[in-house]
């Protein structure tokens, strides 16, 4: 059984030989193979040698494409630093100053320098190793977008004033979302990520009225368009997994504030979580040996569908033996 059909089959309900490995790794594979987090974010074959390097040396299932959040946010108009060993910066968002939609661009994900750059990384694992493991695109939910383009700030004061706005704003993520994804499915990818941060910090009210139509609107497009839906929303999301149930996705990260057994019985045994070991107090500042336990402990907890994972990025400094034992196989329990 190989990693993609190991990652297949948990998916669907069978038996495996071991339960599958997709930490989500950025800078740490960047700096594994010498580089830096800037030429990881900007040319692809970097990101690509990175995560393959990683996911041989380590025994990991998944490589993916994520790098940061402004793939999508360039090709509406954003100005994009890169920065060698930090996230790229968005050094002007095309509608901090103000909210007229006529100022954003319209991406076409063929033709956007960062977009492009993405589903040319895709093409190049599918090439390298299609059919070997799974092979994750990633996109931007519709609250993430929106704030990414209108500023964190100015965007929330926006949902407490002017919601008409806000919901034109996010409707234009998600066909700008759907665009992308299905443009990274033809490249190769198996499964989308759909990382939407921003939604831990609002109330469920506000997430159920505003935010989940909108996900639930990208998320069947790409399952329509062939692909796995993986969503990833940082932060403490237990006052969301009312709504978050009720989307058709096959994995749900989990953070590590979060109560895994709560996210059980959220969202039931359809949908696999993944997660949620602490990436900093418990992976890059642990032991090889409370890594493998916590983690066995948690499998334990939750049953299958079960992916190993960290509740968020495997942070830069990350002893290797300690991503060595998270990746450590651990034997499928029926």
């Amino acid at each position: 059984m190989n990693s993609f059909q190991r990652y297949e089959a948990m998916l669907a309900g069978r038996a495996v030989d071991f339960v599958p490995r997709v930490p989500i790794l950025m800078q740490f594979a960047a700096e594994y193979i010498g580089s830096n987090y800037g030429a990881f974010a900007s040319d692809y074959r970097v990101l690509v040698e990175a995560n393959r390097r990683c996911a041989g040396d380590f025994g990991m299932d998944q490589v993916s494409a994520i790098s940061d959040p402004y793939r999508e946010t360039q090709g509406f108009g954003a100005e994009i630093e890169y920065v060698r060993d930090g996230v790229p910066r968005c050094l002007r968002h095309p509608l901090e100053e103000n909210k007229d939609l006529d100022r954003l661009l319209h991406p076409n994900p063929r033709e956007c320098e960062r977009m492009l750059d993405r589903i040319r990384a895709i093409e190049t694992y599918r090439e390298q190793l299609g059919g070997q493991v799974s092979i994750l695109g990633w996109v931007e939910g519709p609250i993430a977008e929106a704030a990414d383009l209108r500023g964190v700030t100015p965007f929330l004061m926006d949902l407490m004033e002017d919601e008409p706005f806000v919901e034109e704003l996010m409707d234009r993520c998600v066909e700008t979302g759907i665009a992308f994804a299905r443009a990274q499915i033809e490249a190769g990818a198996d499964t989308i990520g759909v990382g939407d941060a921003l939604a831990s910090q609002v109330s469920p009210d506000v997430y159920e009225r505003l935010v989940l139509p909108r996900e639930r609107r990208l998320i069947e497009a790409i399952r329509e368009a062939g692909a796995k839906v993986r969503l990833h929303i940082c932060g403490n999301i237990t006052h969301l997994l009312n709504g978050i149930r009720t989307l058709p996705i096959s994995i749900l990260d989990v953070d590590h504030m979060v109560d895994m057994a709560a996210a059980r019985r959220a969202v039931g045994s359809g949908v696999a979580l993944a997660g949620n070991i602490d990436p900093a107090s418990a992976v890059k500042t642990g032991t090889p040996k409370t890594i493998r336990e916590t983690m066995r402990r948690i499998y334990e907890e939750v049953g299958n569908p079960f992916l190993v994972n960290a509740g968020c990025e495997i942070p830069s400094g990350t002893p290797y033996e300690n991503l060595r034992a998270l990746c450590e196989p651990v034997a499928y329990r029926m």
